[in-house]
């Protein structure tokens, strides 16, 4: 078994050799055929030196796109190097390089995507906003897939071959998810094992600040809803206009059966107007979601 260890990193120069020279010490006591690969997704510090100096494969982006097409990188040079079993892992240190062989165990074991999960195991510092985001996330890939995942925004995980060549991410924004739940639909195994989780020393590449955060995790969520499941979403949002216009219809009513008075133009077409829209956009669910299936 082939395996290669990825490291998406971007400005890591102060933890990638060491998080590099803790994977190596890992790897080399399973006795397996490994590589370690790094995805520099345009660093301007010394990310890329360091990472060969320890004895990683660097794969350099001209600029900074962002963690979503690193990973398209580490999948599509991972293919090229032969790789049976992909582990994808951080650069910042949080992962510990001790747990991976839980990762490979699963593997071993028949599961195609085996997903490191901090809920599971122990998270030394994570803020309120992000712990609250994380397990939103969680819970609506669970009720999407109906498979229960804890930590569905891991960036600590294991697949297969299979599934880096079949399950085929094309988001710029949820990488994470979008892998679980392709992977679901393509009917491949998914579990979780329980992780550590350290505190980062030094800010964040990801989180800015909280409320950025909070804003990007809420629009990720509309996203993956009207993605994967367009007739919850499209039907929420149909029904909305349909309430709202079906209220202003009942009031017009209301008023001509106890007052004779009829209601103005305005009103009249704004009632028709969102009674239309909600019907429209309900319909657009069920186009959307035949589409999906």
């Amino acid at each position: 078994m082939k395996v290669i260890v990825t490291i998406p990193a971007y400005n890591e120069e102060a933890t990638i050799g060491t998080v590099i020279r803790d994977v190596r010490k890992v790897m080399d006591l399973q006795k397996l055929d490994y590589k370690i690969i790094v995805v520099d997704d345009g660093s301007t510090d010394n990310t890329k030196n360091i990472g060969q100096k320890a004895g990683a494969l660097v794969f350099s982006h001209p600029a900074n796109y962002g963690l979503a097409e690193a990973f398209r990188t580490e999948i599509q040079k991972c293919l090229e190097l032969g790789a049976d079993v992909i582990v994808h892992t951080d650069a910042d240190g949080q992962y510990r390089a001790a747990d991976i062989p839980k990762l490979l165990a699963k593997i071993k074991q028949g599961y195609d995507l085996v997903l490191g999960s901090r809920f599971l195991g122990h998270i030394e510092a994570m803020s309120f906003v992000k712990r609250l985001g994380n397990k939103a996330f969680s819970r609506v890939i669970s009720n999407i897939t109906r498979v229960k995942i804890t930590d569905a925004q891991t960036g600590f995980r294991a697949f297969t071959r299979m599934v880096a060549e079949k399950v085929v991410v094309t988001s710029y924004h949820t990488y994470t998810q979008e892998q679980v739940i392709r992977a679901v639909r393509e009917k491949f195994t998914v579990a979780e094992v329980p992780v550590y989780f350290a505190k980062r020393h030094g800010k964040s590449r990801l989180i800015s600040n909280p409320f950025e955060y909070a804003a990007n995790a809420w629009i990720n969520l509309l996203r993956i809803y009207r993605d994967y499941e367009p007739l919850k979403f499209f039907g929420l949002v149909g029904s909305f206009f349909l309430i709202v216009g079906f209220l202003i219809g009942l009031r017009l009513v209301f008023l001509y059966l106890t007052s004779g008075v009829v209601g103005k133009i305005p009103s009249v077409i704004l009632c028709m107007l969102l009674l239309t829209m909600g019907l429209q956009i309900i319909l657009f669910g069920f186009l959307a979601d035949m589409r999906n299936r």
